[in-house]
This record gives C-alpha cells, sequence and structure tokens, in this order.
C-alpha cells in the first residue's frame, strides 16, 4: 500500500511546490489549507505522514502538531519552516515532530526526509509484527498439549501471568520450560518488554557474574569497554535464568542480594543501578534435596519457589504425542521443501510405547530425522528403527568413566548412526524400485557391484525385505 501523505501550508505555492516534487512517486497525496481543515482530513481519512508548516493564520502548526500527536501518535509530522524560526521548530521537535525542513527547501531535501520518515515507519511496523508473531506463538491456545497434566500447567499459567510474581519451574531436561516460561512473560502486563533467557549451564562463575550484572572497562583482564548485564537488559521486562540449580554458592549469595535489595552495581562499578524485572528461573535438579546437601542457599530457595509449576515429562502425556509428531512433521516438512502429511499406524504405534527420556525435545529430533529419511508423503516405522526402539535399553552402551572411554563410546554411536542411514537408504531405494537392484541401483546413482556391496554389509536379501515390506 503506498504511503499517505497530507500536506498542510496557507501558502499555495508550497503546496504546488510540495505536489510537483513528490508527483511520480506513488504517494496518495491529499492537501489542506488551514489547521483546522488539516484535522478534519485527518479524522475522515488518516495520513501517514504530514508535511506542516509552522507560521499558519488561526491555528498554528505547533498546536495543530500538539493535537495530533495527542489523538494519532503514529503519524509521522514533519516540519516547514522559516529560517528564522529555528527556536520554533526546536520546540516542534519537542512536541514530537519528525524532522524540520527550512524555507525555501531543495527538492532532494524534501525527498530524503521524506525517505527516512518512511523507512522509520516500515522498521517500526516490522518490530510490532515481529512483537505480535512472538505474542500469539506463546498464547495458550498455540501451545501443543491438551492432556490433563498439560491442562493443569495452563490454569497455574493464566494465574500467575498477570502477576509480578517469581517463578519456579522444574522438569526434566526437554520438557518444554522455556516454552512455558515465554508463556508466562507473553500473556503478563510486561509482554511488550524484553525476554532474557539466560542458559547457566554454559558459563564459568566469572562469566556468569559478568553476564548477569555487566561490567566497566578495565574491571578485569580482557574487559575492553563497558558491558551491559543481563539485569540491565531486561529492564521492565522478563528475565528467565534456565537451570539456576547450577548456580555457585557464590553466585547464588549475589543474586539473593539483588532480589532482597532490588537494586545491582556492575563488575568493577561503584555505581548503584535499579533492579526491575520479572525473574522467572527453571531447574531439572532436585532444589531443595540440594538445600539439605548444602549445595543451595535455603534463603534464596524460598526467594524463588514463591510460585512452583511442575512441567511433566512426555511420558506423563502420552496422549499429546499425535499432536505434537503432527507438528513437528509439518514443520520439518516445510523446511526441507517436502510434503510429508502422515504417520503410519506402525510408526505411530512406536512413537507412543517409547519412553522418551528426552521428552519434547528427543521427539522434535526424532520427526526432523524422520522427514528426512522418507521419500513419499508417509513416516514409516523403517523411519524409526534404531531411533525409536521398544527395545533398546539405556545401558546399550556403558557409561564411560574416562576421557578414553567416552572418545569410544562416541566413535561407536556415531558408527552405529550412519549405518542405520546407510540401511535405510538402500531399503527405500529398493521400495521405490519394486525391489529391482539394477534399477535402484540406477536410481540412487551408484554401480550395481556398490549398491549390492552395501545390501551384503545390512544382510538385506531382496525377497526377505519384501516380506519385511508387507508386515509394516
Amino acid at each position: 500500500m503506498s504511503a499517505r501523505i497530507l500536506v498542510v501550508d496557507d501558502e499555495e505555492i508550497v503546496i504546488k511546490s510540495c505536489l510537483r516534487i513528490l508527483d511520480g512517486n506513488g504517494y496518495q497525496i491529499e492537501v489542506a489549507h488551514d489547521g483546522h481543515e488539516a484535522l478534519r482530513k485527518i479524522e475522515d481519512n488518516l495520513c501517514d505522514i504530514m508535511i506542516l508548516d509552522i507560521m499558519m493564520p488561526n491555528l498554528g502548526g505547533l498546536e495543530v502538531l500538539r493535537r495530533v500527536k495527542e489523538s494519532h501518535p503514529d503519524i509521522d509530522v514533519i516540519m516547514i519552516t522559516g529560517l528564522s524560526q529555528i527556536d520554533t521548530a526546536v520546540q516542534a521537535m519537542k512536541l514530537g515532530a519528525f524532522d524540520y525542513l527550512p524555507k525555501p527547501f531543495e527538492p532532494d531535501e524534501l525527498k530524503l526526509v521524506l525517505q527516512r520518515a518512511l523507512e522509520r515507519r516500515r522498521l517500526l511496523q516490522e518490530n510490532l509484527n515481529l512483537k505480535s508473531e512472538v505474542s500469539s506463538k506463546y498464547r495458550f491456545e498455540n501451545i501443543i498439549g491438551s492432556s490433563p497434566p498439560m491442562q493443569a500447567v495452563y490454569r497455574l499459567v493464566a494465574q500467575c501471568a498477570p502477576t509480578n510474581s517469581t517463578v519456579l519451574l522444574t522438569g526434566e531436561s526437554g520438557t518444554g520450560k522455556e516454552l512455558i516460561a515465554r508463556a508466562i512473560h507473553y500473556n503478563s502486563l510486561r509482554s511488550d518488554k524484553p525476554f532474557i533467557p539466560v542458559d547457566c549451564t554454559s558459563l564459568s562463575e566469572n562469566l556468569l557474574e559478568s553476564e548477569l550484572f555487566g561490567h566497566v572497562k578495565g574491571a578485569f583482564t580482557g574487559a575492553v569497554g563497558n558491558k551491559k548485564g543481563m539485569f540491565e537488559v531486561a529492564d521492565s521486562g522478563s528475565l528467565f535464568l534456565d537451570e539456576i540449580g547450577n548456580f555457585s554458592i557464590s553466585i547464588q549469595a549475589k543474586l539473593l542480594r539483588v532480589l532482597q535489595e532490588r537494586e545491582f552495581r556492575a563488575v568493577g562499578d561503584t555505581r548503584t543501578q535499579t533492579a526491575n524485572f520479572r525473574l522467572i528461573t527453571a531447574t531439572n535438579r532436585d532444589l531443595k534435596a540440594m538445600v539439605v546437601a548444602g549445595t543451595f542457599r535455603d534463603d534464596l530457595y524460598y526467594r524463588i519457589h514463591i510460585f512452583p509449576i511442575h512441567v511433566p515429562a512426555l511420558r506423563q502425556r502420552k496422549e499429546d504425542i499425535p499432536a505434537l509428531a503432527y507438528h513437528f512433521l509439518k514443520a520439518f516438512s516445510a523446511e526441507l521443501g517436502k510434503k510429508v502429511t502422515d504417520i503410519s499406524e506402525g510408526a505411530m504405534s512406536a512413537l507412543m510405547n517409547y519412553t522418551w527420556p528426552g521428552n519434547v525435545r528427543e521427539l522434535e529430533n526424532v520427526m526432523q530425522r524422520a522427514a528426512i529419511l522418507t521419500t513419499d508423503n508417509v513416516i514409516r516405522h523403517a523411519h524409526l528403527v534404531n531411533i525409536v526402539d521398544p527395545s533398546r535399553r539405556p545401558d546399550d552402551f556403558a557409561v564411560p568413566r574416562t576421557g578414553d572411554e567416552l572418545k569410544r563410546v562416541k566413535k561407536a554411536a556415531r558408527e552405529k548412526s550412519v549405518e542405520e542411514i546407510e540401511k535405510q537408504f538402500i531399503l527405500e531405494a529398493l521400495k521405490r524400485n519394486e525391489w529391482n537392484v539394477t534399477k535402484s541401483a540406477e536410481d540412487a546413482g551408484m554401480q550395481r557391484p556398490n549398491f549390492q556391496a552395501l545390501m551384503k554389509k545390512y544382510m538385506i536379501r531382496v525377497r526377505d525385505t519384501e516380506r519385511e515390506a508387507d508386515d509394516i
């Protein structure tokens, strides 16, 4: 849609000059010869930008600007002023004018300031659209899960979101605690302010302190400039501390002081800053047991345990698995440029019968890999073999005790993953070509002997494979 511009001036020569300069740029232009006419036209048909003369009879430009900004603050106003009215132009800027042009002005000057105003409007609109998109994403109706355990979570979120209470989210890794934290923020009174997540597991104690509190130049070796901390960045918004159970006792004490005093100091700074944020924390650990063990301060525990919400594991809400699986499938199909729309009964049964130690995050990864492996529009059980296998035990690999053992286990796991992809590659090629080895090799872009070598490696025989496919 083209920009709507209203030119307001009591001098016909100025209006004609503006029309001539702006003609041919695709703008929708209207004119008004005095302030009263301009205000009427705005009420009848809103504009995006107003070009307004400061000196006009009856109702001056400053008064028109003041009224426009009161009733329609999103309209950008460019003031036109004489050289002797610069002080008045400065006053106009204080009242909210976007910019001003002194008379006489060059055509390019008007075009340039108009382009800047339109670019600013475009960026503001993009920002508003993005905020609206993010906010809608975290509305309750857009969070997937209709099971009773998740309904209980939604009720608690709805109760605490409009408040400023500190929230503690508990639950296993991969259950979606950050998603719930964002839902709390975007359904709160702070929704138009920043949501700042901090991963407490990825930073050392010194780096975490600098990340939270910020630092000033020269505070420590490597502090080459001032850096805002997350306490400051989250001002008026929400601060999400993920895996707070990993805080050292020292950091716990400093966080407790911030929560008690509602103020903090950047590392190396002497100035005190006010802390104004809503705190949401999350952990997959038993903080109460840590308090008993002396690894988590009891006074901090009671500070953050004001409104606890437990996010259930995926195995505790299995009725949500189909909806989640189809949601991820739709997302990854679009990402891959495929049209994978269905999940076979055998595949869905495997998904439903698996225990999901990695929870929703693991399901997301499984669906991504399955979407990559499938060659038609259906996810089948074969695409989930060795990914989701009810017979697979968690102790298939013994937990390593040394670095060398860890390397060996990781190497074995990688080899196992590669082998499964190769096996599925051969099986899918055979299925596509009605189990004809020659056609399958050609379709896969391989020499027949190489294709047969892979079949032999994984003990794939055409007759046996046909029977297995009938059973899927």
